[in-house]
């Protein structure tokens, strides 16, 4: 089998493949041949030694990505061999996924419904229960002004389609480039902003007023900013930082925005229990295969060019969900 490596931090050329023995099954496991494989802005920083949380990252060398899609191809000698050929999307424990095959504990994996483009998955495996958590945490009703940052990556353009469905008078995507901001316009936002752009903010305030709701994935000066357009009992959900830095990272900025009256939702709180995981998955899985929800896959690479992948991602040239591919 083969895995993309990482034996130091750095630069996204550290990422190298290499060929080691199949991983075969143990008790309670299953073996799936990738036939996509997910990459998150956060595994980027953490492959240049800069992750968004305090701490260390993963031991070297490693081989990062946390979800894949594929076909069960081996069951250990406990589990029920029935499993076999089934099409199935999972995790894989926080590594490991950036391989042509993995191995995970046979009651991990989530099958996959009949008529799911290959990728489609994968791409609603972490950010499909992300965004479906943060829809549910803010509870839009029917006249909120809702403001997505990043909202042409794989969660933001979720959450564009999700605010949407939920009666969301205002859709606002912020984004980085006129090809982002196009995508977001069509996949239902009402109105467009160029973040990069200097009084953004105002131009945003004077088209749709004050907001409700704002969802920040990218965090620093960004989401800083975007705080400033909630009104008092708004609700501001930090659940990413393509900046480098949370949006209220700390205990003091905490509690200065709550003291703005605003209620300040952290992303990685919302999923409840494994169970709660399983479920959003399912329902992320469920809503694509009725056509209600569209995962934006903007490009595919093969295994041996992650390197490429994390460039492109690093160079905010990408849109929607960046998958790997094998072969």
């Amino acid at each position: 089998m083969h895995q993309v490596q990482m034996d130091e931090h750095g630069a996204p050329d550290v990422l190298h493949l290499v060929e080691v023995p199949d991983a075969d099954p143990g008790p309670g496991q299953v073996a799936v041949r990738t036939a996509a494989a997910g990459i998150t802005f956060v595994e980027t920083q953490v492959r240049a030694g800069q992750p968004p949380w305090p701490g260390p990252g993963p031991a070297l060398p490693t081989v990062l990505g946390n979800g894949v899609e594929g076909t069960i191809v081996a069951a250990g000698p406990d589990v029920d061999q029935a499993l076999v050929g089934t099409r199935v999307v999972t995790a894989t424990g926080g590594l490991g996924g950036y391989a042509d095959r993995v191995v995970v504990d046979a009651a991990e994996p989530v099958p996959v419904p009949e008529g799911l483009a290959r990728g489609a998955a994968v791409a609603l495996l972490a950010d499909g229960r992300t965004a479906l958590a943060l829809i549910r945490a803010a509870a839009i009703t029917a006249g909120d002004r809702v403001l997505i940052t990043a909202a042409a990556g794989g969660v933001g353009s979720l959450l564009i389609q999700l605010a949407r469905a939920a009666g969301a008078r205002y859709v606002v995507a912020g984004a980085s480039s006129p090809r982002k901001l196009e995508v977001a316009r069509t996949l239902g936002a009402d109105v467009v902003a160029d973040y990069t752009s200097p009084g953004w903010e105002e131009e945003v305030q004077a088209e749709t007023g004050l907001l409700h709701v704002v969802f920040d994935g990218v965090g620093g000066d960004v989401g800083n900013t975007a705080l400033d357009l909630l009104v008092r009992g708004g609700r501001f959900l930090a659940y990413g930082a393509a900046s480098g830095t949370f949006t209220g990272a700390s205990g003091i900025e905490r509690r200065e925005i709550e003291s703005r009256g605003v209620e300040f939702i952290p992303g990685n709180t919302l999923v409840r229990t494994a169970d709660d995981n399983r479920a959003l998955v399912e329902q992320g899985l469920g809503l694509a295969a009725a056509g209600r929800l569209q995962p934006v896959i903007g490009q595919m690479f093969p295994l041996s060019k992650a390197a490429d992948a994390h460039a492109a991602m690093e160079a905010r040239a990408t849109i929607g969900k960046t998958i790997l591919v094998p072969g």
